[in-house]
Order: C-alpha cells, then sequence, then structure tokens
C-alpha cells in the first residue's frame, strides 16, 4: 500500500473516531417517518431493498442521504443534477430541504441491512484491491474513505458500503467511471478511482463490501 493511502486512512479513521451517535443531520425523525411511505416502495418499509439494484438506506449515514437526495435535483440557477434516474429524480424533486433532512434523519436511525455472503472466488482480489489499492493504475484504496468494515465516515460525508446489494453497487462504479453520475463533485474522487477499475475489478469489489460486517 503506498504511504499516501495509509495517510489518508489514518487520517479518515481520526475523523470518524470523533463523530458521536448523534446524528449530524438537523432533522426529525418523526416527521421523516410519516414522509417515507413513497420511500418504501422501493427502498422497503424498514429502509432495506428487496431489488438488488435499489439500494439498501437504512442505518446509512444523513449527511450522505441528503447530499444524495439534493444531487437528483436542479442545481443552482438551473444547472444540470449531479445524478439522473428516472425514478429517483421524480422522487427527488418535490422534496424541500426539510424534508430530505427529515428523511435522512429517520433512515439513519433504522437497523441497517444483514450482511449477505462474498463470493468467494473473488474475495483475494476483491480483498487487495478494497485494502491495497491498485498502484500500478494508480487507484485508491477503497477502506482509505469507506474504513476497513465498509462503515463510512460521516463526518466527511463518505457512505457506508457494508451489506450493500452487490448489483446496485457495481452500476454505481459503472456509472462513476462513465461520468454520468457526478456526486462525487469537484473532487471527482470516485470518478477518478472508477475509471481505472477492470470490469473484474468491479464486481469484485461489489461482492466483497456486500459481505462486509
Amino acid at each position: 500500500m503506498k504511504k499516501s493511502f495509509v495517510r489518508l486512512f489514518v487520517l479518515s479513521a481520526l475523523v470518524s473516531l470523533q463523530v458521536n451517535a448523534a446524528s449530524l443531520v438537523d432533522g426529525d425523525a418523526a416527521a421523516g417517518k410519516e414522509k417515507s411511505a413513497t420511500c418504501s416502495a422501493c427502498h422497503g418499509a424498514q429502509g432495506n431493498s428487496a431489488n438488488p439494484l435499489w439500494p439498501n438506506i437504512a442505518g446509512q449515514n444523513a449527511k450522505y442521504i441528503v447530499a444524495q437526495l439534493k444531487a437528483f435535483q436542479p442545481g443552482e440557477d438551473g444547472a444540470a443534477a449531479l445524478r439522473s434516474d428516472p425514478l429517483m429524480t421524480s422522487m427527488a424533486l418535490p422534496l424541500s430541504d426539510e424534508d430530505i433532512r427529515d428523511l435522512a434523519v429517520y433512515f439513519e436511525g433504522l437497523p441497517a441491512a444483514v450482511n449477505s455472503v462474498a463470493d468467494e472466488k473473488s474475495i483475494d482480489r476483491a480483498e487487495a484491491l478494497y485494502r491495497g489499492g491498485n498502484e500500478e493504475e494508480k487507484a485508491a484504496a477503497c477502506l482509505a474513505c469507506h474504513g476497513p468494515s465498509g462503515r463510512g465516515n460521516p463526518a466527511a460525508t463518505y457512505p457506508a458500503l457494508n451489506g450493500q446489494h452487490s448489483a446496485y453497487i457495481a452500476k454505481q462504479l459503472r456509472d462513476y467511471a462513465a461520468n454520468s453520475r457526478k456526486s462525487d463533485g469537484k473532487t471527482r474522487i470516485m470518478r477518478d478511482i472508477a475509471v481505472r477499475l477492470s470490469e473484474e475489478d468491479i464486481n469484485a469489489i461489489a461482492s466483497y463490501v456486500q459481505g462486509l460486517k
């Protein structure tokens, strides 16, 4: 692992340790529950989707949920949305900032998905990429931002990946690589990493994080 990857991981871990159990978003979970009926149609009554192409959002950090819901809305001065999806765009458009905060805090407080099992055939390759990155392709280690167990970093708005559907993770990595998902903003961190991953790498990593605990 490159020294820069190690430094990035240590910094991320230190920031994460400073975050307490309270949500970093000022929202009303009770109000969010009342507003969540339409969300449950795709993401499940408890925030865990039965469709592997739709993400589990239960237990996801609220700052990340806020950022992603806003990413489906047009930017300032009519700028294009950072993410586009026929279903999610139509759901996110009418939401106010208050709605978004309430929903985010509500789903953050729900129990996260039960982990599935990673594909044993690709686990060695995936673990090497997740923990050490790919120096030859200059792709950073996933744990530098998402942590060794895939629980993310709420303070830095890095999402939890553990237990997420592998099919969903793989699609997001492909979307980043194709520059069709731009929710990493000006940093381009996910796009710059994803474009350096092969299809085999993407599938291996997606399966690996699905099995993280």
